[in-house]
């Protein structure tokens, strides 16, 4: 190519990476009133202009941009993407609450997805997928190095085709397969139902358009002539979502007026207060078509909410808020820690980027970033135990930081989480296992509350001693009597988590 080629071609890039920044008014040196820095794009316009005419192997003009694009968002925080035209769909069909897949929140641990949470009543919840489950391959290919967006796009596709995966679950021996059948997810952010003692259980999955209107709509049809005793709030598992969700969950719980959120970033429009709101679907906040007022009583009736490690963002916006202003009791564990502002910010029809602009702030002026909202009363999460070994923000690679309090450190002073040793036997949210919710139920109705079942908690280790002790004798013993494993009295219970429960498989 020849140099006034590249000169032309240059200028073009130049023209067109300046012209995204200027439009988007997010650079630097934009917000700053300085000069953009030309010299810098056109060496970027160089590099491009080399890669297309030299490379081994023809690149397109999009390919090329797409990876620059993607390149600089390498090393910022986690939550800052590019969304290219499958990621910007899937983003929107997400908060939507719909899209073709398994129904899984995943993550990645040791450069491979992990489940965040199954989404309950979807494929991968039926077919006994858990919290924590490592998947190492897909369709039986390695996950090891593989991209989370690439893993999401493998997971996803049109409803009835299949899908293998294969997962490393803590406590089991051996890798376990699952065959699963695609459907089209269409997510309910909202379930509940009455408790023994007329008490409201309500949980929310996922912060989306319509949580609000769902939440309101929930509460009415559980005690839609009296108040309940009590509410009991589950955001265990809910990885967040949408703001104006959070805002509005705050809205139905607190009075109008009272400060949910705080934002804080560079440019003056990531500092903004948000306050709970009156709800109407006249005014068009929170609340769709046809939903009345929330009931009277949802703003003075005892309330503990249920949080988790899984409990992040939107989730820890409600958690912190209700905290503050000592609307209700947090029991189970610390909270994940996202305490960051993702702004979308469209480049073009169906492309734009997710881009961290400001950090949250609870009433109080607490940052949740890293330390996320520690519980009023630590709960594990069974009575033998924690079950959920899921990775927090602090241990994500180029974590944003707690500027407010950025000296201490996360975790200090915190008793070592004690998780369950063995194959683990999942329970329902909401069901008659639940020891997290049992302890809420003696939150409402004044009884002590525990941490966990200490008989249940010695004779967990005291299982987990006698198999690993097994487990070596077997090891180092005879190979004619490794035959015993095969004896039908040493067979394995096995479960498979459904919406209604457990069911024992055959």
């Amino acid at each position: 190519m020849s140099t006034r080629k590249v000169r032309s071609l240059s200028w073009i890039v130049v023209g067109f990476v300046g012209g995204i920044l200027v439009s988007l008014g997010i650079s630097v040196a934009a917000q700053r009133g300085e000069p953009l820095p030309l010299k810098g794009l056109q060496q970027f316009a160089n590099v491009f202009g080399a890669i297309k005419s030299s490379y081994v192997e023809p690149v397109s003009d999009q390919q090329l941009i797409d990876d620059a694009i993607r390149g600089l968002f390498a090393d910022l925080d986690p939550h800052s993407v590019y969304l290219d035209e499958e990621g910007y769909k899937q983003m929107q069909d997400i908060t939507r609450g719909g899209f073709g897949g398994l129904g899984i929140e995943i993550g990645t641990e040791d450069g491979m997805p992990k489940v965040i949470a199954p989404i309950e009543d979807t494929p991968a919840a039926r077919a006994g997928i858990l919290t924590g489950d490592l998947i190492t391959r897909i369709n039986d290919e390695p996950t090891k190095g593989m991209s989370l967006n690439d893993a999401v796009k493998k997971m996803r596709g049109d409803p009835g085709t299949p899908i293998d995966l294969t997962i490393q679950r803590a406590g089991s021996p051996k890798p376990l397969k699952f065959h699963i059948v695609r459907e089209m997810i269409k997510t309910r952010s909202v379930r509940g139902k009455m408790l023994p003692g007329d008490i409201a259980y309500v949980r929310i999955s996922q912060f989306q358009d319509r949580t609000t209107s769902d939440l309101v709509r929930m509460l009415g049809s559980l005690s839609p002539k009296s108040a309940p005793k009590g509410v009991i709030l589950d955001l265990r598992n809910d990885p967040g979502g949408l703001l104006d969700g959070a805002i509005g969950v705050s809205s139905v719980f607190l009075e109008p007026g009272k400060l949910v959120v705080s934002t804080k970033g560079r440019i003056p429009s990531s500092n903004e207060e948000f306050y709970a709101r009156r709800l109407t679907s006249e005014h068009g906040f929170g609340l769709a078509g046809g939903v009345g007022q929330p009931p009277a009583w949802a703003r003075t009736v005892p309330l503990v909410v249920l949080v988790n490690v899984g409990s992040a963002s939107a989730s820890e916006i409600v958690a912190g808020a209700l905290q503050d202003h000592k609307r209700a009791q947090i029991l189970g564990n610390r909270t994940f820690g996202k305490g960051s502002v993702q702004s979308v910010l469209q480049l073009s029809e169906d492309t734009g980027i997710k881009l961290t602009t400001a950090r949250y702030y609870t009433p109080s002026g607490r940052s949740i970033q890293l330390t996320g909202v520690v519980p009023d009363h630590a709960v594990d999460d069974s009575a033998a135990g924690n079950l959920f070994q899921l990775q927090r923000e602090v241990d994500l690679q180029h974590h944003l930081e707690n500027q407010a309090d950025a000296k201490r450190t996360v975790g200090e002073g915190e008793e070592e989480d004690d998780f369950v040793q063995g194959e683990i036997k999942m329970f329902e949210f909401g069901g008659d296992d639940d020891w997290q919710l049992r302890q809420a139920v003696n939150a409402l109705q004044g009884r002590p509350i525990l941490k966990s079942d200490p008989a249940q908690v010695r004779e967990a280790k005291a299982k987990a001693t006698a198999r690993d002790g097994s487990a070596d004798a077997a090891a180092t013993a005879p190979s004619a009597e490794k035959k015993t494993l095969n004896d039908p009295g040493t067979a394995v219970e096995r479960y498979r988590v459904t919406p209604q429960g457990l069911i024992r498989m055959p």
